[in-house]
C-alpha cells in the first residue's frame, strides 16, 4: 500500500544491546506497533519481509533478534537452528521483549498504547508468553507455537488469535484444542484458528515444502483484520 522506509536498530536490554530490524510507513505520523517474532532460524529475511508487509500496512513493525545475546545468528540448518533455540532461554527472551516494547513506546512514530506482537514457530510461543507477561502487548496472533500449562492462561492480558495447523507434528492438534477449550475455561478473550490441512510453518513462503498459499492468505487477512479491531 503505502510507501515505507526500514532501517537495523540496535537498543538497550537488561544486560545486552539488541539488535532488530525496523519497517514503517514513511511519514511520522504515530501509528500502532507490532513486535514481529522470529522463527529458530534467527531473524532471516523472510522475517524482515514480514516486517515490510506490516508497515504497508500503515503499522510500525519491529523484528527484534532474539540471538543478541549468541552473536546474532541466522541459519538455515535445522541442527544448529533446534541449538540456537534450546540455548535461549524464556527469561532472557521475555525481558528482550519488553525491552522491544519499551523501546517503541519512546518513539515518536508510534502509539505508545497500541503494540501487538505477531510470532511464528519459536516466535509464535513467544507472542503467546508475552500476552500473559508484558501489559504493553493490547494484542497477540501466535502462529504454531507452544501453548503453555492450561493454568498459565488465566494470567492473559491481551486477546489472541492463534492460527495452527491441523497436519502439525511439532505442535499437535490436541494442544490448539487444549488452548481454544482454555480460553473458555478462564473467560479469555482470544480465537484459535485451525487450517485442517496444513503442516507447521505453512505461513512461511521461502519453504515450498510447507508453505500453503491459499491458507496463508486467508491467515494474513484475519491476522491483519485482528489487529486493526485491537489496535485501531
Amino acid at each position: 500500500m503505502g510507501d515505507i522506509t526500514t532501517s537495523d536498530v540496535t537498543y538497550q536490554g537488561e544486560g545486552v544491546r539488541l539488535a532488530g530490524f525496523l519497517a514503517r510507513p514513511r511519514d511520522e505520523k504515530p501509528r500502532p506497533a507490532v513486535v514481529v517474532i522470529h522463527e529458530w532460524w534467527g531473524l532471516n529475511d523472510h522475517i524482515k519481509d514480514i516486517a515490510q508487509r506490516f508497515a504497508r500496512e500503515g503499522y510500525v513493525a519491529l523484528a527484534p533478534d532474539l540471538y543478541s545475546r549468541v552473536g546474532h545468528k541466522v541459519t538455515k540448518d535445522p541442527d544448529e537452528a533446534g541449538k540456537l533455540m534450546e540455548s535461549l532461554q524464556s527469561q532472557h527472551a521475555l525481558k528482550d521483549l519488553n525491552a522491544t516494547t519499551t523501546y517503541l513506546k519512546t518513539l515518536p512514530f508510534v502509539d505508545a498504547w497500541k503494540i501487538g506482537a505477531v510470532g511464528f514457530c519459536m516466535g509464535g510461543t513467544f507472542a503467546l508468553m508475552v500476552a500473559a507477561h508484558n501489559s504493553d502487548i493490547k494484542a497477540s496472533v501466535p502462529f504454531y507455537g507452544q501453548i503453555p500449562p492450561t493454568d498459565s492462561l488465566k494470567y492473559l492480558v491481551a486477546p489472541i488469535l492463534y492460527i495452527h495447523g491441523g497436519q502439525d507434528t511439532w505442535i499437535l492438534r490436541r494442544e490448539a484444542e487444549r488452548l481454544a477449550q482454555g480460553l473458555k475455561q478462564f473467560g479469555r478473550p482470544g480465537e484459535v484458528k485451525i487450517y485442517p490441512e496444513c503442516p507447521h510453518a505453512f505461513f512461511n513462503d521461502t519453504r515450498p515444502e510447507v508453505y500453503r498459499p491459499n491458507e496463508a492468505q486467508d491467515a494474513w487477512q484475519r491476522t491483519l483484520l485482528f489487529l486493526k479491531q485491537h489496535l485501531y
